[in-house]
């Protein structure tokens, strides 16, 4: 289930990504000391914006392995 997640899905990896950079984008702005009553929202927009460019971020590796050892399961059953 992971696996045809991981592969089919890979829509869902990039929107995590987009997500997680847009919400690191915006907490960093908040940063600013224009916006220092809104510190609290600032560090979990930051939290929050890191974590989905993670969770993006490992998405794509599996993806990427997954396709790896299916090209190399290919190579050997041709090879055959």
């Amino acid at each position: 289930m992971i696996q045809t997640l991981v592969r089919d899905y890979s829509w869902i990896h990039l929107g995590i990504g987009l997500f997680g950079n847009f919400c690191f984008v915006v907490g960093s702005v908040l940063f600013f000391k224009t916006f220092e009553s809104l510190y609290t929202l600032a560090v979990w927009l930051f939290v929050a914006g890191s974590t989905g460019m993670f969770l993006g971020s490992l998405g794509e590796l599996a993806k990427s392995l997954y396709e790896r050892h299916e090209k190399r399961e290919q190579g050997r059953s041709a090879g055959s």
